[in-house]
């Protein structure tokens, strides 16, 4: 029988270093060819996916459904959209022989209509009224109006953050807009918190895009 004669002494650690480097280098190398066509794979499948853009989803306002029952609600008894309103009579004609010249000789032109009933349709005009009333009832009640006091009677109201604009306060008046587009309207209300001296009136608001108000008409007293 063959005995194997072990190594002690100085000798002893340099081979047996050799040794664990060369099979550690062959547990490497196995390794690489296992997994080469694997793990490699999947993991660059899963960079590729993580790379890929995505698209967001557009986002709801908190509390839009709610939003939208309470503006249905409101314009319950209006008539339904599309329809425009009859428009003001034109100022009567002189009688013959008669006709109104200005003091430089010239006949004057009859007067451009331009109000809210050139703008907006029977039902928003309808609906702004609404609005209004609702709006004007519990601004008055509030003391001493703050930009906070307001959007929180608003928000009791049911009018959303997303549709509250333009909040702001000067000296003892807080200024506020609100966006009450719907189906392709145009409607929006500018209004002032000032407690019992509270007003509000109706807007035209762009129609696209985000919220800007593009003309204000003043409600007669």
């Amino acid at each position: 029988m063959t005995q194997t004669t072990a190594l002690h002494g100085p000798l002893a650690r340099p081979v047996l270093a050799l040794a664990a480097a060369a099979l550690a280098s062959l547990a490497l190398v196995g390794c690489g060819e296992q997994g080469g066509k694997g793990p490699a794979t999947v993991s660059a499948g899963n960079a590729a996916t993580s790379a890929a853009p995505t698209s967001a989803a557009p986002t709801t306002p908190p509390g839009q459904a709610a939003y939208e029952a309470m503006l249905a609600k409101v314009a319950q008894t209006c008539p339904p959209p599309g329809e425009k309103p009859a428009a003001p009579p034109s100022p009567a004609a002189p009688p013959k022989g008669e006709q109104s010249v200005a003091p430089d000789g010239s006949v004057p032109s009859q007067p451009v209509l331009d109000g809210p009933e050139t703008e907006l349709d029977t039902r928003e005009w309808c609906v702004s009224v609404q609005h209004e009333q609702r709006v004007l009832e519990v601004l008055q009640k509030v003391a001493k109006p703050t930009p906070a006091t307001v959007r929180k009677a608003l928000n009791g109201l049911g009018y959303i953050d997303a549709h509250i604009h333009d909040l702001a306060q000067d000296g003892a008046v807080v200024s506020f807009r609100l966006d009450l587009r719907e189906s392709g309207g145009r409607l929006c209300e500018t209004g002032t918190a000032a407690g019992e001296e509270s007003d509000i009136d109706p807007c035209l608001a762009s129609a696209t895009g985000p919220f800007t108000v593009e003309k204000t008409w003043k409600r007669p007293a």
